[in-house]
């Protein structure tokens, strides 16, 4: 099959499309012809050989090592099932699914059989792709860590991002007043807004926690996606109400930044990391479970929509992640085998 490698070398990595052999499902995975993958921030990590992952010491690697066998890109894929393990049921030849894998870039990718989710008829194959990562990302930050409840105001940083797209259709659903987005361009927050977005700030010409602090009164954001890190922490906790969480789920900008920690206290805010890095199966498992109960039907009929700002042929993967790292993009990336 043809599938996009990670070629290691003393800078990092560069990618290549190569011939390799068709993976063998395991017994409780399905092989999966893909049909459509979508690019993700990590896809630029895992290629330079920075993407941290928990070993099982509980220590962390990046397998930077430079000579090792080259590895397929990719997070995510959507496709028709071409083959079964011998302990799955449930599932037939062709069904139209997608979900979080390994090596996404690739004409077939296996998964664990309990991460796939249906692709409804409605969606392309292109809208599949860009799914699986971003709305079960979002899903787990806004819904199941962040508690969001109806009528609090949100803040998604980055909002115009695949995950941040996302995130800001995913709030206004579940009812959050203001759904309030930061983005770099006037035509980025245009686009937000169509998806429903209440509020946005340009955050090259506005200080976010003014704007923040403004629109709901004093009174601050009850809960903040944060996809930027470590710069955003200061004004992050300034315009977060009393009772506020911070939910950290991209570093865009950095990792460390220094906590007020008498703030932290006086408005007891609540600081939460996810990843999806050091979860178990179990943990991703009911994370996809979630998507399909509570997102999949909005996808379905509209109420959520598959932004894709791009659709590259999978032979321009490269001219892809540096079209993604450019950050011009409202939406997902995507990338048609």
């Amino acid at each position: 099959m043809k599938a996009i490698v990670i070629v290691r070398g003393k800078e990092g990595g560069k990618l290549e499309l190569r011939d390799v052999p068709v993976p063998e499902p395991g017994p409780t995975e399905l092989l999966l012809r893909v049909k459509a993958t979508s690019l993700n921030r990590a896809d630029l990590y895992q290629r330079m050989g920075t993407f941290a992952t928990q070993t099982a010491t509980g220590g962390y690697t990046t397998g930077t090592s430079a000579g090792t066998s080259p590895i397929i890109a990719g997070l995510e894929a959507a496709g028709e099932v071409a083959g079964i393990g011998k302990d799955v049921s449930g599932f037939s030849m062709g069904d139209r699914i997608m979900g979080t894998c390994t090596g996404g870039y690739a004409e077939f990718a296996t998964l664990d059989h309990r991460l796939a989710i249906p692709v409804p008829a409605s969606l392309s194959w292109e809208e599949a792709g860009a799914i699986p990562v971003a709305y079960m990302t979002e899903h787990n930050s806004l819904i199941t860590n962040g508690r969001l409840q109806v009528g609090e105001a949100v803040l998604v940083h980055a909002a115009s991002s695949g995950v941040g797209v996302a995130a800001i259709q995913i709030a206004k659903l579940y009812g959050a007043k203001p759904a309030i987005g930061t983005a770099g361009t006037p035509a980025k927050l245009a686009a937000l807004r169509a998806l429903g977005m209440d509020l946005g700030i340009n955050y090259r010409n506005e200080n976010f926690a003014d704007a923040v602090l403004a629109a709901t009164h004093g009174a601050g954001a009850n809960l903040i996606i944060d996809h930027v890190g470590g710069p955003y922490l200061k004004e992050n906790l300034r315009c977060m109400a009393v009772k506020g969480r911070l939910v950290s789920v991209g570093r865009l900008g950095g990792t460390t930044a220094e906590l007020d920690l008498e703030l932290l206290a006086l408005k007891r805010l609540q600081l939460i990391g996810v990843t999806f890095r050091t979860r178990t199966i179990d943990e991703k498992i009911a994370i996809a479970r979630g998507v399909i109960n509570d997102l999949l039907p909005a996808l379905a009929d509209g109420r959520l929509k598959v932004v894709i700002d791009r659709v590259f042929p999978i032979d321009q993967a490269a001219e892809a992640q540096a079209y993604m790292a450019s950050n011009v993009q409202v939406g997902k990336i995507v990338l048609k085998i």
